[in-house]
């Protein structure tokens, strides 16, 4: 029986990604590295004097760009008009969008708690839902998550459920979406420098905690946080064509931190 192989088996420039989350931290070493690979690459994030700072900076002249909320149905609207005008069709998107809300589990506001949850996994389900009917046989769709998804941290429990329950849809639309051939992944990085990394104008890269805990102790056998163009890497072979038989996996990128007590 021969193998189906997707027409991202042989992906050449000129393949179409939208980054979502693409003006700052991993989504914007994402949209370098797919440009600087010679794909088309639209970048959509909330802040439009990043997002446009960003695509001066990338490599080729045919990018496109939209400042918008991915939980917000308008926004993925105007969004998937935008790109079916331009370019007809996609051939992968990362999804690389994230917010903090540090909260009690218990103790905290419900609503104020329930904020990042809502906002991320409703941005996962909106934006894939609009996406998905923009591909052909063959694409790509990678959710960046964290290892949050599988490991506890104070104050972090909306953070977390919600990057677990984007993990399950993952494995979901892996299942359902395979008899089209599109592929369905995520990334769970660990420690990565981006501004997210900064509280209070504070790196936690730079703390005594983080030196003492994971540079100079064992439980972080790298011993560093991951740049992020160590995360756009990842996303980029799951979307190439040496990823053709990888679906409903998530992928962690940790510096082997989850692997130690």
């Amino acid at each position: 029986m021969s193998a189906t192989i997707s027409p991202n088996d042989k992906q050449t420039p000129g393949a179409r990604v939208l980054i979502c989350g693409a003006s700052s931290g991993i989504g914007q070493a994402t949209a370098q590295r797919f440009a600087r690979e010679g794909w088309q690459v639209c970048l959509f994030a909330r802040r439009a004097s990043q997002l446009e700072a960003v695509r001066q900076d990338l490599i080729g002249d045919d990018h496109l760009m939209l400042a918008g909320d991915y939980s917000d149905p308008a926004s993925i609207s105007t969004l998937t008009t935008m790109i079916c005008d331009a370019w007809g069709g996609l051939d992968a998107v990362v999804n690389s969008a994230g917010v903090v809300g540090p909260e009690q589990a218990v103790d905290s506001d419900i609503a104020q708690w329930r904020k990042p949850f809502d906002i991320m996994v409703n941005g996962a389900t909106y934006l894939t839902r609009a996406v998905v009917p923009l591909m052909a046989e063959g694409g790509r769709l990678v959710h960046v998550t964290s290892i949050h998804s599988r490991r506890a941290e104070r104050l972090a429990s909306a953070y977390g459920m919600a990057k677990a329950a984007i993990e399950q849809y993952c494995r979901a639309l892996a299942l359902e979406l395979a008899d089209r051939h599109i592929l369905v992944n995520a990334i769970a990085p660990g420690f990565v420098r981006t501004p997210m990394s900064v509280v209070e104008g504070v790196s936690e890269l730079e703390s005594d905690w983080f030196r003492d805990n994971y540079v100079r102790g064992d439980h972080l056998p790298l011993r560093r946080a991951a740049e992020p163009e160590e995360i756009a890497g990842v996303a980029f072979f799951l979307c190439g064509p040496d990823a053709t038989y990888i679906t409903g996996q998530v992928l962690v990128v940790d510096g082997g931190l989850t692997v130690t007590f």
